[in-house]
């Protein structure tokens, strides 16, 4: 009979960060599975440590859950400049100026909150 594999600590660590990102995306494994043209057996054995993810299939779950590679496999999470500057890589000149708008009206009940 075929003894089971020893997980390994970060194993472990990164199946909980990438299972904990997927359920946020609001993703089955099932679903993961697909997208990423793996088993459903493959990521719940990534998800609980069994198994490692090459490079090339970790980069491509932190691209599906839209999360960094440094939360996925260090645990670190990005900062708040680097998430917005991220996000506002793909908006128009139109769009970053809506945000900008935006802003400054959350910048006015931020004042209201002050006084």
């Amino acid at each position: 009979m075929k003894e089971p594999k020893k997980k390994k600590p970060l194993n472990i660590d990164i199946g909980s960060r990438i299972q904990k990102c997927r359920k946020t995306k609001g993703l089955t494994q099932e679903q993961l599975a697909e997208r990423l043209d793996v088993s459903v057996q493959y990521i719940s054995d990534l998800e609980r440590g069994v198994t490692g993810g090459s490079v090339s299939t970790i980069i491509r779950i932190c691209q599906l859950l839209d999360t960094s590679a440094d939360y996925i496999l260090l645990g670190r999470q990005e900062n708040m400049t680097a998430r917005l500057s991220g996000r506002l890589e793909s908006y128009s000149e139109a769009q970053k100026e809506q945000v900008l708008q935006i802003l400054s009206e959350i910048d006015v009940f931020a004042q209201l909150d002050r006084n």
